[in-house]
């Protein structure tokens, strides 16, 4: 069965080019064909030349967006004692320890990240059927397992995502809002290009980077000049 592509995305189609775009005019593309009814994300699909079935070819880590996700992003802390209250204190949505893990396992979802400190991992190792599909269950190269807690979610409210590869070497992220200016989703995503460059896999053989496109939620597929962009100098937050 044929899906049926709406008026609107085909009317968007045909402003996209069958070409890679220099990095700024593909964000400002971007911006140009975010009409949706909603505030649209600003997405990034990268193809890399992995195969994450094997471990040293698997990559999972996190990025600290200089301009921030334009998201509020609600933070669960699972501690003990003293790091319960700490976690409160420092702007934790939801905090708490035993019974905390009991309520995850209800089905209580409300949050977008979970940090856990490394003594409580034993416990929260047993909510993998709920986290793991959900990609949220804490890790240490992830950022979400720590003692510093204060640090953590900070970090995560002004901006920090942890991202990770599909099985099939693809990493799908979001890189802002495309209400933010084409040229703070640059800044955005020359970071993520650093990151992954960064965090090459020890095994990754040959060409890292196949493609790269960028996206609004329901806008057309731009591609984006892989070059270009890792040429490009940082570009410092302003």
């Amino acid at each position: 069965m044929t899906k049926k592509i709406s008026r609107r995305l085909r009317d968007l189609q045909a402003k996209v080019e069958d070409r890679p775009y220099e990095p700024l005019e593909a964000m400002q593309l971007l911006k140009e064909t975010a009409t949706a009814k909603f505030p649209e994300s600003a997405e990034a699909h990268i193809r890399l030349g992995i195969d994450p079935k094997y471990t040293d070819q698997q990559l999972r880590t996190t990025v600290a967006l200089p301009k921030g996700t334009g998201q509020v992003i609600r933070v669960a802390v699972i501690a003990r004692g003293e790091k319960v209250t700490e976690a409160a204190n420092s702007g934790a949505d939801i905090s708490g320890s035993e019974e905390l893990i009991e309520e995850i396992q209800k089905g209580m979802m409300d949050f977008d990240v979970l940090i856990a400190t490394p003594d409580v991992m034993p416990q929260v190792a047993k909510l993998g059927r709920q986290l793991g599909p959900r990609g949220l269950m804490p890790s240490p190269k992830g950022g979400t397992v720590t003692f510093d807690v204060a640090q953590a979610i900070s970090e995560f409210k002004a901006g920090k995502l942890e991202f990770r590869a599909d099985r099939t070497g693809i990493v799908h992220v979001m890189f802002g809002k495309a209400s933010f200016s084409a040229e703070d989703l640059l800044v955005n995503l020359k970071a993520l290009q650093e990151t992954i460059d960064r965090n090459r896999p020890s095994g990754a053989k040959g060409r890292y980077w196949r493609s790269i496109f960028v996206a609004a939620t329901m806008g057309p597929s731009i591609e984006v000049d892989i070059n270009a962009l890792r040429d490009m100098k940082s570009v410092e937050a302003a």
